[in-house]
């Protein structure tokens, strides 16, 4: 890892611009420069901001099979880089945890991406991550999943892998059928590369 990333990591990792969240401040990302994959989420949630890693909740078990990686991999910030929307647990909202803090992502992500030149594959989870990663795209985040060639092999927006989505998963099978065999072929080709 360069220097200048170890820093811009420890800077972020001591970030308190959110001090007035309901759980304080506890941001939880992954990266280093060699990473081949991004995973830009929306924000933890209450059980990664207690453990203080990455998806490591029922939705991050759903997102490693659907890439068809281990933990082992999935957890190698050399391979899979994890930035999302927002650090920290925004706490929970009448329909579910709120959306990432505004503040987040003008204040780190464009250093942050900047120091990963490898990324091939960046893969959108949910509505706020693709709205800054497929700014143009329009509609909701099924329709953006539906157009997932427009993007590809650059971007894959996908839903959620939350359990709440598990209606809409058994609403769209063409999800499972088409977008995840080369979804995982690619990310496959990604961690085997040099």
């Amino acid at each position: 890892m360069s220097r200048k990333l170890a820093a811009l990591l420890k800077e972020v990792r001591g970030c308190a611009i959110c001090a007035d969240l309901p759980h304080g401040p506890r941001p939880v990302l992954q990266a280093a420069r060699e990473a081949r994959v991004l995973i830009a989420g929306q924000a933890p949630g209450r059980r990664v901001h207690e453990s203080g890693v990455p998806f490591d909740d029922p939705s991050g078990q759903r997102l490693r099979d659907w890439l068809g990686v281990t933990r082992e991999q999935f957890y190698d910030p050399k391979q899979i880089a994890i930035l999302p929307m927002g650090f920290c647990y925004p706490g929970t909202g009448k329909s579910g945890d709120l959306p990432p803090r505004p503040e987040c992502a003008p204040a780190w992500r464009e250093a942050l991406l900047g120091q990963l030149p490898r990324i091939e594959l960046t893969v959108v989870l949910g509505r706020w991550a693709a709205d800054y990663h497929l700014p143009g795209a329009r509609g909701t985040v099924t329709e953006a999943v539906k157009n997932w060639r427009e993007h590809w092999p650059e971007v894959l927006p996908l839903p959620h892998p939350s359990p709440r989505n598990n209606i809409w998963l058994k609403r769209n099978p063409w999800f499972e059928a088409e977008l995840l065999p080369p979804l995982r072929a690619r990310v496959a080709e990604l961690l085997g590369a040099d």
